[in-house]
């Protein structure tokens, strides 16, 4: 039996700003752990041999910080599939079905065809979740195969620890399903209670918090979609079958894709479906949604705080304080959320976490950046950092990562200055080509073509000064770019 793991990790995380941010988002940040949240949900799938190749689901603008990831810890995806926008996970579980579904053909060999290949299961999961049980997580893994062997479309549901109102509940059946010893059909989803539901949701323990994890066949959720959403499942239908490779990556057509309703797999599909299971697992599970929730599942000192960075405290008590860049000194408060980013600083009572995102969405409204991107921004070839700015002026701190080559392109409205600080540098200005090291610099002038490479075994890092009328970042002309950017 296959299971192939489905890893979905979409998503802007607007609720873990400042840290978080639309460029780089929370399942790409290391929070509880020097891993990401993205690199822990694979590490705790690769000791499991019978586990395929993960399948991975993305945005386009962060596809190659998800490659690198995954090449960090040494992991070599099925596929990576790029969403030209976020439809919600019913259409992204359904392109993905159908990428295995095809995979699965092309395997089939003279001797083992198609048709004779038992059943592969998917094993859909968030790339920003939390679990500290990994045996337990695999236990209930095998219990859902169980019933999902069966055309079974099965989901986990944790077992609750507290009347949360921020999840959604699921009611189990009272017993068992056949041939799948703990795993029951699911008796009905529930929306978002109020505090006195959730109260008698814990005290029931025939309710579970629903975790938006899955496991089934990939041909039996694309039956159930086309039932209960037809539009859905012909629009994904159309964008797999005209994606197309770009590079390492699998582009689905932008047109059909950004038509699809958007809609989530619980309200498309699960609440509607007569075979949905529910495997109640006690996991360690937490979806860290909120900065209360991730002081919840981290370690604290004696005083109850988790502390990062360099923070000093006096007379602190259960709070969360983060300090990315500079000293953070906090005292005589408790229970809240101090964190620090080179462009903004968010404090907050634990109480009062989950309006976070209201932040964005001011910022958003103001046509600002800070919700958008770090001050550090990443690239296919390395990262920038805007060092100060002013009138007709802006300096940047650049890092190429070895190998690394930014494109062909040259600028309407701005001069650059580059000093080299460590490594080495291969620059074409124009007919020009040159090489230049450590304390070294060069002049690219307005209009001219440009291009800048590190050929070395180390990071090339050097400052830049940028002049003139017009500095923003769209005052790029590409005219030859190796990761084939528009």
């Amino acid at each position: 039996m296959r299971i192939y793991p489905v890893i979905l990790a979409g998503g802007a995380g607007t609720r873990l700003w400042p840290l978080s941010r639309e460029a780089y988002p929370k399942q790409l940040l290391p929070l509880c752990s020097s891993h990401s949240m993205l690199q822990e949900t694979l590490l705790r799938l690769v000791k499991w041999a019978e586990l395929m190749p993960p399948l991975l689901v993305c945005g386009n603008e962060h596809r190659f910080l998800v490659a690198e990831q995954l090449r960090t810890i040494g992991i070599a995806p099925l596929a990576i599939l790029l969403e030209p926008e976020g439809r919600n996970t019913a259409p992204t579980v359904a392109v993905a079905a159908q990428y295995l579904l095809q995979h699965e053909r092309e395997q089939s060999t003279a001797t083992e065809p198609q048709e004779t290949l038992p059943d592969s299961l998917m094993l859909v999961l968030p790339a920003d979740h939390v679990i500290s049980r990994p045996e337990a997580f695999r236990a209930a893994i095998e219990c859902a195969a169980q019933a999902a062997r069966q055309g079974a479309l099965a989901t986990f549901g944790i077992v609750p620890s507290a009347a949360e109102t921020g999840y959604g509940y699921i009611l189990r059946g009272q017993r068992e399903l056949p041939g799948a010893a703990g795993c029951y059909a699911v008796e009905r989803f529930v929306e978002k209670p109020d505090r006195a539901t959730a109260e008698t949701f814990v005290r029931d323990n025939a309710y579970s918090w629903n975790s938006g994890m899955f496991l089934f066949q990939p041909k039996r959720y694309l039956e159930e979609l086309r039932e209960f959403r037809p539009l859905i499942a012909e629009h994904c239908q159309l964008a797999f079958n005209a994606a197309y490779r770009d590079l390492d990556f699998y582009r689905l057509d932008e047109a059909a894709f950004t038509a699809c309703p958007s809609e989530s797999i619980d309200y498309a599909v699960m609440e509607h479906t007569r075979n949905a299971a529910v495997v109640p697992a006690d996991i360690g599970w937490n979806d860290v949604g909120s900065w209360s929730a991730l002081w919840s599942v981290m370690a604290g000192d004696e005083n109850g705080n988790v502390l990062r960075g360099d923070v000093y405290t006096d007379a602190v008590r259960d709070s969360l304080i983060r300090a990315e860049s500079r000293l953070v000194a906090v005292l005589g408060l408790q229970d809240v959320v101090v964190v620090e980013t080179r462009d903004a600083v968010l404090v907050a009572h634990k109480d009062q976490v989950q309006h976070v995102k209201k932040i964005v969405g001011e910022l958003g409204k103001q046509q600002r950046t800070e919700h958008l991107t770090h001050r550090r921004v990443y690239r296919p070839w390395g990262s920038y950092e805007a060092i100060d700015m002013g009138d007709r002026f802006q300096v940047k701190r650049i890092t190429v990562s070895p190998g690394g080559k930014l494109s062909l392109q040259m600028h309407h409205h701005r001069a650059e200055h580059w000093v080299v600080v460590s490594g080495t540098a291969r620059i074409v200005c124009g007919d020009e080509e040159k090489f230049l090291t450590e304390n070294e610099s060069t002049y690219i002038p307005v209009g001219v073509t440009h291009r800048l490479e590190n050929p070395g075994k180390l990071p090339l890092h050097l400052i830049e000064v940028q002049s003139g009328s017009y500095l923003g970042e769209d005052d790029i002309v590409r005219f030859d770019d190796i990761y084939q950017r528009k």
